[in-house]
Parts: C-alpha cells; structure tokens; sequence
C-alpha cells in the first residue's frame, strides 16, 4: 500500500461538480493499493498516518500528530501511484489492485480509522473521474509505502 500524505489547511474533492469530501485543517491522503496487500498492510498504513508528527508545535518543530491538532482526513483513492515508468513512457498498471480488491481495502482503511480514532474521515468517490483541490501547508508531503520500498 502506497500513499502521498500532504499537510493541508484545507482540502476537497468534487465528483461531477459534487462536493463528496470536504476537510479544513488536516492530512489529504492519496491511496494507492497493491495487488498482494493484505489487511496488514492497511493497518500498518491507517496507524502511520494517524501517528504521523508532521504539524508543528509550539517551537515551530514537526511534533504533532493528526490526533494533537484534532485534525481531519480526506482519503481519496489512487491506482496511479503504482504506475511503473521504468520501461517506456506509458505507465504501466499491473501492480495496481484491481478495483474489487482495492476498493474492498480502501473501505477498511477508511473504516479502521473512523472506528479507532475519533476523528473526521472524509473521502472522494471510488472509481470515479474526481478532480481533487489540495491546499498543502508547508508545503509538507510524505511519501510512505507499507513495504518499506521507498
């Protein structure tokens, strides 16, 4: 499991000119979902996120996490982050989940944290053409991959 997690003072995701998630200050994560993740992948994933010290505190030093600044979250899933660029121009997809599996893992993901944690969960719309508005504070962006590969 891959993510892009960005730091934002706001955040929005618009599906046909439909707000389906809305955040202000909080993390925008993009999701993306191998094809061998398992639920220990997605666990590992929702408690790094959450854990995660990349708000500033009172010395202006990233020391605080997603629950100290009660923050909110806007998960929006990306089979792109899984695009293979080695060979050629044209990305290639086969590592990406296929959209059952995927959407089954990203579903969990959002569920384990809106049951864990008490937290506002937002999402964009699985499978769907969305047109995503980030507003990065910082600007902050992590990259993380649940197999440590980058």
């Amino acid at each position: 499991m891959r993510a892009v997690v960005q730091r934002v003072t706001s955040g929005r995701v618009l599906v046909d000119d439909e707000v389906t998630g809305r955040i202000n200050k909080g993390l925008v994560i993009l999701l993306g979902i191998a094809d061998d993740d398992t639920e220990k992948d997605m666990v590992y994933m929702a408690e790094k996120i959450i854990n995660l010290r990349v708000f500033e505190d009172n010395d202006e030093k990233m020391n605080l996490s997603l629950l100290d600044v009660e923050g909110s979250l806007l998960v929006v899933s990306q089979f792109t982050l899984y695009g293979d660029c080695r060979r050629g121009n044209r990305p290639s997809f086969t590592k990406a989940a296929r959209s059952e599996v995927a959407e089954e893992l990203y579903n969990s993901f959002v569920n384990y944290i809106r049951n864990k944690y008490n937290i506002n969960v937002e999402t964009g719309r699985f499978q769907t053409t969305m047109m995503v508005e980030i507003n990065n504070y910082g600007p902050v962006t992590i990259l993380l991959d649940s197999r440590k590969e980058f």
